[in-house]
């Protein structure tokens, strides 16, 4: 019985996926490729203020050019971001399904963050490639070392988005309020400049930000550098928001159909 059960909320979560990733683009002539055209748009103005006008130097660029250094760390935020948002939308979204059907809600979020970690994961490779070409020296061994640190941003991403997304069915200013939360977050993380460039003490604070942590590793690991036990404790802390911010949804979720 458990596994029949198993197999129906797998085949669910697959559905919600496939939805997920294609309703968004559905109706619109240029298809999946605006999941690619519209971060470029907004990797060529970040790259035109920050590294033309506002000019951060070369120096601290670790052998990249500035259009390099930020698109490395620019597609992992547009996978955090967008899974965080479309995580807090996907339950008052859902609303008619979750009145109607019983199943874990939790699906619902996991389907989300997934979707946004996958359509952006794509264009993430298609970006590498890019820069290859372009004569960046990136290193694709690295790429398979950060992948445990992309699975552990996977699992934050989730319990975050699970968290806030219990919230925002009981108090809808959530989601306006994490607009402007994302806004401050990646201002503070090292994404558009290096961390080095930031005085202390607050690049001691920036630190334990596990996001501003995995963008500055990922640019390390595609620079050819390796693994280090430190990422082991921010695997672990992603790990316990994700159990956390599950834990809480299941408290809430039993409710969803009451306040909907």
């Amino acid at each position: 019985m458990q596994s029949r059960a198993a197999h129906s909320w797998r085949w669910l979560f697959t559905n919600f996926l496939r939805r997920e990733i294609t309703a968004r683009f559905a109706g619109a002539a240029g298809g999946l490729a605006w999941a690619l055209v519209q971060p470029l748009v907004q990797l060529g103005v970040l790259a035109a203020v920050f590294g033309v006008i506002l000019r951060v130097p070369d120096t601290a660029l670790g052998g990249l050019r500035f259009a390099g250094f930020l698109a490395i760390a620019l597609w992992p935020w547009f996978m955090f971001a967008e899974g965080l948002q479309r995580a807090v939308a996907s339950i008052p979204g859902n609303a008619n399904l979750i009145r109607k059907v019983a199943f874990p809600h939790e699906l619902l979020i996991l389907a989300s963050v997934g979707a946004s970690f996958v359509v952006h994961g794509v264009g993430w490779l298609v970006v590498l490639v890019a820069l290859t070409a372009w004569g960046e020296p990136v290193n694709w061994l690295g790429l398979v070392l950060a992948l445990p640190l992309l699975a552990a941003q996977f699992a934050f991403t989730v319990g975050v988005g699970a968290c806030l997304a219990a919230v925002h069915v009981v108090l809808r200013d959530v989601e306006q309020a994490l607009g402007l939360a994302l806004m401050v977050i990646f201002y503070a993380s090292p994404i558009v400049y290096p961390l080095g460039l930031v005085p202390e003490p607050f690049r001691s604070w920036m630190a334990l930000n596990p996001l501003a942590y995995a963008v500055g590793r990922y640019r390390e690991l595609l620079l050819g550098s390796g693994l280090r036990m430190l990422d082991l404790a921010m695997i672990a802390v992603c790990v316990a928001a994700l159990l956390g911010g599950l834990w809480f949804f299941r408290r809430i979720s039993p409710y969803f159909e009451d306040l909907l």
